[in-house]
């Protein structure tokens, strides 16, 4: 497989207390198409495993330069909480749509072997940048899609699969995107956890439908938060965990470490 890095900009940023860095990358995947993240790592001390991050809806992202300022999409919950990664040790790396998908990803696309092939070069080349460190696959509403097919097409290579607000069921009209209502979660090799807020009213991502996988996969519960700013499918809103994004990302960053939940990150 090609790829190549075609774009390195490297901002430092002051954000949470400590300093960090992004840079937006573009890896030659598949022929001409172009598979673009973002990379947001901690400017100084060890990494102790990377988060491989997919935003919900149709996971664009827009990145791109605007002058000498990275720009993009940022409501998304995963996007506007990956300084809270960072802050813990891990590195993130949010996945943008890529070029021969410019309408954004659909589900048939997310659960396909193109998306595995793009993924694999991302994965390929965090490695290369960060070393041998775990690397773990992170969606959101839609995005759940992406982390549980590759979840179960890498098998144990990758460290471990967070779902969040998974979209449990599907949506659209005559032709409705599938989501992940026939997906059987017990296919995925590497460990998997469910986060999910109990008062997310989004139809197609009830908070029931985690509940009842408890007893076979571990799930952490949110509760509380900020008003809706959106309507309940939306991201600035309970199912965007809103308001719980620092208690939320702690949450999985120990699990992600094996620590326990009185633990520091």
């Amino acid at each position: 497989m090609r790829t190549f890095l075609s774009l390195a900009v490297w901002l430092c940023v002051l954000g949470a207390g400590a300093a960090h860095a992004q840079e937006i990358v573009n890896l030659q995947t598949r022929g001409d198409v172009t598979q673009s993240y973002l990379l947001v790592k901690p400017e100084a001390g060890p990494v102790q495993g990377v988060a491989v991050l997919f935003p919900g809806a149709a996971g664009i992202l827009e990145l791109r330069l605007e002058g000498d300022r990275i720009a993009f999409r940022r409501n998304n919950f995963l996007v506007r909480s990956r300084e809270e990664f960072v802050r813990h040790g891990v590195a993130a790396a949010i996945v943008d749509a890529p070029s021969d998908q410019p309408q954004g990803m659909d589900d048939y696309f997310r659960i396909g072997k193109a998306h595995a092939t793009d993924i694999a070069a991302v994965i390929a080349d965090l490695k290369k940048r960060l070393g041998d460190v775990p690397v773990f696959l992170v969606g959101t509403s839609r995005g759940t899609i992406s982390a549980a097919a590759l979840g179960r097409a890498f098998g144990d290579s990758v460290a471990g699969v967070v779902l969040t607000a998974t979209l449990f069921l599907a949506s659209g009209g005559r032709s409705p995107n599938p989501g992940l209502s026939g997906f059987d979660f017990t296919t995925i090799r590497s460990p998997l956890l469910f986060v999910h807020h109990a008062e997310d009213e989004c139809r197609y991502t009830p908070y029931r439908s985690a509940k009842n996988l408890a007893s076979r996969f571990p799930l952490i519960t949110i509760n509380g938060g900020d008003p809706a700013r959106a309507q309940p499918c939306e991201a600035l809103s309970a199912h965007g965990f809103l308001g719980k994004e620092p208690e939320t990302v702690e949450a999985i960053v120990k699990w992600m470490l094996k620590k326990p939940p009185d633990a520091k990150p």
